[in-house]
Formats: C-alpha cells, sequence, structure tokens
C-alpha cells in the first residue's frame, strides 16, 4: 500500500547564483599578498591590510564609496592616479577567478532550460569584468550590489532577483550562496537555499534531490 504525502514542494523553475565563493574562487594567499605589497604593507602585514581592506569594502560593494574613496579608505591616504589603476586592476582580478567545475555546471543547467540569476555583492569594476566574462551569457540577468545600492542580505536584493528570474513564487527557486547569514535572509523571504561549502557536487545532489521532490 502506497501513502501519498499530503504536502509536495513545488517544482524548482530556477536558481540565484551568489559569485564569490560559488561560481567564483576565493583569492589565494599569493593574490592577497601581491595586492597588500602593491599598497605598501609589507607581507607581515597582511592581516592588518585584509583589516583594513573589509573595514571599507561594504560600502564600495553597495557602490556608496567610488574606486578612490575605497582604496583611500584602506591605504590612509588618497593614491595617485597611476596606483589607483593599478589597484583596482590587480583587486579585479583577485576576485574574478572562476571554478570550472561549476561553470561546467550552469552549461549543463542551461542546456536543460533553467533560468539562472547571478546575485553578487560586488563593485563596479568586477561587476563590469563578471558581465564580460566567456560564462555570463549563460545566465538570464545578473544583478550586483554596486547597481542596485545595497548588498546582500538587504531583502530587497533577493526581491529584485526574484524578479529577474521570472518565477513569482519564491518557494520555487533555489538560491546558492556561500554564506550563511545570506543564505537565512533568502529563507526567510521563502527561498530555497542551499549553503555552498565548495563542492559541485553538493550543487549536483541538491538539485536531484529537489527534482524528485
Amino acid at each position: 500500500m502506497t501513502t501519498e504525502l499530503s504536502y509536495r514542494p513545488p517544482r524548482l523553475d530556477a536558481i540565484i547564483f551568489d559569485y564569490n565563493g560559488v561560481i567564483g574562487l576565493q583569492p589565494t594567499l599569493l593574490g592577497w599578498s601581491g595586492l597588500a605589497e602593491l599598497t605598501g604593507w609589507g607581507t607581515d602585514q597582511l592581516g592588518h591590510f585584509q583589516s583594513a581592506f573589509w573595514s571599507a569594502r561594504e560600502p564600495y560593494d553597495s557602490g556608496e564609496l567610488d574606486d578612490a574613496g575605497f582604496w583611500t579608505a584602506v591605504l590612509g591616504h588618497r593614491p595617485n592616479p597611476e596606483l589607483l589603476i593599478r589597484l583596482r586592476a590587480v583587486d579585479t582580478a583577485l576576485w574574478t577567478r572562476t571554478d570550472d567545475r561549476v561553470v561546467a555546471l550552469l552549461h549543463r543547467f542551461r542546456q536543460a532550460g533553467l533560468p539562472m540569476v547571478l546575485l553578487s555583492n560586488a563593485p563596479h569594476p568586477v561587476s563590469d569584468a563578471l558581465d564580460a566574462a566567456d560564462w555570463r551569457p549563460l545566465m538570464t540577468d545578473a544583478l550586483y550590489s554596486a547597481r542596485l545600492g545595497m548588498n546582500k542580505p538587504h531583502p530587497a536584493t533577493y526581491r529584485n532577483a526574484l524578479v529577474a528570474t521570472g518565477v513569482r513564487d519564491p518557494g520555487r527557486v533555489l538560491f546558492i550562496d556561500d554564506r550563511a547569514d545570506n543564505c537565512r535572509a533568502a529563507a526567510d523571504l521563502g527561498l530555497r537555499t542551499l549553503h555552498y561549502t565548495g563542492s559541485p557536487a553538493d550543487i549536483e545532489t541538491h538539485l536531484r534531490f529537489e527534482a524528485a521532490a
């Protein structure tokens, strides 16, 4: 005798992807050290450099600070135009290395006709670089914090991404992010979530589970 469940989860109609830590690889120690040296911080001061970097990153990601404002906050003085160009280029390269394994999954999902939207906390230079990436056309749309004027986990970022998927019911959309707080905020709005910890197999397993459900 088969007993039918009284509740069946709705089908999955779209995916919202975070970039850094999911599609994008985290910066290497060598990359961090190179950026720190460019700013004049010694490798023995890497921790102090990263603290200064992150203390100013949120307003840079949201577009509140421009390039000069961000690097002035990190350095403690305004960089000259030539240094600013180099800092912007090296910083952008630091955040735009992609995980080929995840990109391969994007190709598969696109072939399956599943709409995908990118939702990333990223300043303007990184946003522009990601839009120029060869995998970017696989996405239905891409939303960046600097262009939205707000960072995840602000609820409006998820609402904008949901609209971009073309799916009205958040329960039919999966949000994938490497940060638990971002996933919690998405879940509060009714989105399904996957807290990604670095294994593309987890995405495949979760999608198979969702399809079976």
